[in-house]
This record gives structure tokens, C-alpha cells and sequence, in this order.
């Protein structure tokens, strides 16, 4: 029979979260601060403020996180934002970072 000690233990160990990852928008020379804002509103669901602020800090830090979220959504946000990039003759890059 388990005890209440077995169970916390059982339980302490089962309990294992996701790693997490943010996304990072890059910045380049080429990409318009419109396109860097429409995708951040339509990939990443940000308001057009949220969009605009993270768009400006990509632009002055060379860098920007866009969100944090498990690693295969990470991923697909990445080649949503590359894919979208592609179409619209873009050089814009995403990466993910572990946080």
C-alpha cells in the first residue's frame, strides 16, 4: 500500500512542464516596418501596439521576442513568418531562443 510520502513523490516527478522558447524577429535592411507589423498581428496575434512596439525594438536592437511558446509551436510560428516572408519577397528571419 503507498503511503502519502510515496504519492508526493510519484506526484513531484510526474510533474514535468514543457521547456518554453521565445521567438525572435530579426532585423534586416530590407524588410518594410509595415510588413514586420502585419506579420506580428497575424502570426503572433498582437495588437497593432503591441505590433508597432515590438517592430521598433527589432529595428533598434536588431531583435525582438514575438512571444514565448512550446517548442513545436515555436517552430511553426518560425516558418509561418518565413514562408510569409518568401511570398512577399522579404529577407525577414525568425529564430527561437530557450528562455
Amino acid at each position: 500500500m503507498a503511503t502519502n510520502t510515496d504519492l508526493e513523490i510519484i506526484n513531484e516527478i510526474s510533474l514535468k512542464y514543457p521547456k518554453k522558447y521565445k521567438v525572435l524577429i530579426l532585423n534586416d535592411d530590407y524588410t518594410s516596418m509595415e510588413f514586420v507589423v502585419d506579420v506580428l498581428i497575424n502570426i503572433f496575434h498582437k495588437s497593432y501596439e503591441e505590433a508597432e512596439n515590438i517592430m521598433l525594438e527589432v529595428h533598434k536592437k536588431d531583435k525582438g521576442v514575438c512571444g514565448v511558446y512550446t517548442h513545436e509551436i515555436a517552430e511553426t510560428k518560425i516558418m509561418q513568418v518565413h514562408k510569409k516572408a518568401r511570398e512577399n519577397g522579404f529577407p525577414l528571419r525568425a529564430e527561437m531562443e530557450e528562455e
